[in-house]
């Protein structure tokens, strides 16, 4: 029988935790992020387990049954038997489907697994952990910037490759993609902000202040959320 965990964030700032089923002990595996990685970063990973590609084939089938619009965006096993998934919903702003529409998945994808199970064609004791991508999404430089071109961005860059300088962060808009490069302009967020300017609006040379960088000096991107 598989054991059932599930995640939403509601609206990318808070973490609300579903119904969890006795016996759920989640991996204690702690890396950073990356592209690919099957978790913020998105991708599969399957770590060369057995019954990786099974259950795998399994999420998409069950994920047949939802619209068009839910999409799988990370999905990952490991060794120890534990199923990560998260799930994207294109139509939301953040990404994040609704509690109800990862419970129901969670419920679906779990009957089929445990279908599978009781025909001995995966194990029958694995543990399934169905999530939205969260704000913690690494977003794909450009794939994604598109998509979420109306929303403030944590931009780690390094300026000049050539010399071994140090990365900076900033929290920017995407202004334009060209060739190979992405234009950015500052956000109108606290971070870019004087703190003597008491609420005041950005000024012209703020305004006007653009950063052109080629897709290969950004480092990582990350939705911002304003604490």
């Amino acid at each position: 029988m598989v054991v059932v965990n599930f995640l939403v964030f509601a609206d990318d700032t808070t973490e609300d935790e579903g119904e969890t089923t006795d016996g759920w002990e989640e991996e204690d595996e702690v890396v950073e992020p990356k592209i690919g990685d099957g978790g913020d970063g998105g991708g599969v990973v399957l770590q060369g387990v057995p019954w990786g590609e099974p259950v795998l084939s399994i999420a998409h089938d069950a994920l047949k049954l939802f619209s068009d619009d839910i999409k799988l965006y990370a999905f990952k096993t490991t060794p120890r038997g534990y199923i990560y998934v998260r799930l994207d919903k294109l139509s939301n702003e953040y990404g994040c489907p609704s509690m109800e529409e990862l419970e129901s998945f969670s419920q679906e994808y779990k009957k089929r697994l445990d279908e599978a199970g009781e025909r001995g064609e995966i194990p029958d004791n694995l543990a399934l952990e169905v999530s939205s991508p969260g704000a913690e999404r690494i977003l794909k430089v450009p794939d994604d910037l598109d998509r979420f071109k109306d929303m403030a961005m944590t931009v780690s860059y390094i300026e000049d490759p050539e010399s071994n300088s140090t990365k900076k962060t900033g929290v920017f808009l995407l202004d334009s993609i060209e060739q190979e490069s992405c234009v950015w302009k500052l956000a109108e967020v606290k971070e870019n902000r004087d703190p003597d300017s008491k609420g005041r609006p950005f000024s012209r040379k703020q305004k006007d202040w653009r950063l052109k960088l080629p897709f290969d000096q950004h480092r990582m991107i990350t939705l911002y959320l304003e604490y």
